[in-house]
């Protein structure tokens, strides 16, 4: 008897008796995205549970599958296995799904859990041979890195194609024979593909500048010359500067390097602020020279995290970057942490 799938848990599912595959063990989904679907994805995408949101790996059934019906495989990160069941609507097909520790497909393919080990693995634990009297595998384009096709083939007699780079031209390009279209393979890294990117990098950002809050709160109460809602306002600016603007901007600011990218943002970010603030008048500018050098490099820090998420960087790129890049960083960061404090404890009169 097959069972449907839960939003969340797959070991919480209730069994059902209609649309059930023959075979014992596959679980049955639908495309409609639940309720509380859509909030895991949003808590996930705001970084909540993000690391344990994954569904257990196996066979699934979506619609009606026959014998003859399509075999997609994907990664067990339930985000991805949710927006690939959500534009599978009216397809009657098979999800094989494998255990990637819930890492999206691209991810996993690099670190190696959407691999040829795992697949060849999953193959033989579903027995999909006895389910499928084809034996074709639809993988997803960004999971090739980490698949020896040709082993596949050997080990399984399986052999492998690999689909289209988004999940909303699967049924166009089983439609088409299994063919993709030049815009099909296509990586693109949209306006909102990067927004909704965002969260996971502001909110450990702002998790980290709560505590930090608290100290120049608590200092206030002795620092000759205290923290104020400017200095608060720069400090928050780099933040932003760094983990919202620059990711959403990232094609328009000139330059290459993501540091680069963070720390001119960041630099046109604090300067504004110092500027409205009046940080640029005389008795201010020891303090707005710190805030010059590290503001801009706290925003260029985080900016370079974004790295990870892109689609136009690499592992030896990134390294190359940061070597380049940390040292002045942390240079800056920390001349103009110093000049930040000292004139705080030591400067004289407020601002």
């Amino acid at each position: 008897m097959g069972k449907e799938c839960c939003p969340q848990n797959n070991d919480s599912c209730s069994e059902v008796v209609e649309n059930v595959p023959s075979k014992e063990g596959v679980t049955n989904i639908t495309s409609t995205l639940t309720a509380c679907d859509i909030y895991g994805t949003w808590k996930a995408r705001w970084g909540m549970d993000r690391m344990d949101y994954k569904v257990t790996p196996g066979l699934y059934a979506a619609g009606n599958p026959n014998g003859d019906s399509p075999v997609l495989v994907s990664a067990n990160y339930k985000l991805t296995f949710d927006l690939l069941r959500k534009n599978l609507a009216g397809l009657d097909c098979w999800l094989l799904i494998l255990d990637t520790k819930g890492v999206n497909v691209w991810c996993a393919a690099g670190k190696g859990t959407f691999g040829t080990d795992e697949l060849v693995h999953r193959i033989e634990s579903v027995q999909l041979s006895e389910v499928v009297t084809h034996r074709k595998l639809i993988l997803p384009q960004l999971g090739a890195p980490g698949v020896n096709a040709n082993e596949v083939v050997k080990q399984t007699g399986f052999s492998v194609t690999y689909g289209p780079v988004r999940a909303n031209d699967i049924q166009a390009y089983i439609a088409d024979g299994n063919k993709a279209t030049k815009e099909m393979r296509l990586v693109k890294f949209t306006f909102t593909d990067r927004l909704v990117l965002t969260p996971i990098e502001l909110v450990p950002a702002v998790k980290k500048t709560l505590p930090i809050m608290g100290v120049m709160l608590i200092t206030n109460q002795f620092a000759k010359r205290p923290f104020c809602n400017s200095d608060i306002a720069a400090y928050a600016g780099a933040i932003l500067t760094g983990s919202v603007i620059t990711p959403i901007l990232l094609p328009c600011i000139p330059g290459r390097a993501f540091a680069w990218k963070g720390w001119l943002t960041g630099m046109i970010g604090t300067a504004g602020i110092l500027g409205i603030s009046k940080g640029f008048k005389k008795g201010n500018r020891l303090m707005s020279a710190g805030q010059l050098l590290l503001f801009p490099a706290l925003s260029s820090f985080i900016a370079m995290n974004f790295t990870g998420a892109s689609t136009y960087t690499s592992p030896s790129g990134v390294k190359k970057e940061m070597k380049k890049a940390l040292p002045l960083i942390i240079g800056a960061g920390a001349v103009g942490g110093a000049l930040v404090i000292g004139s705080h404890f030591f400067g004289k009169g407020k601002k």
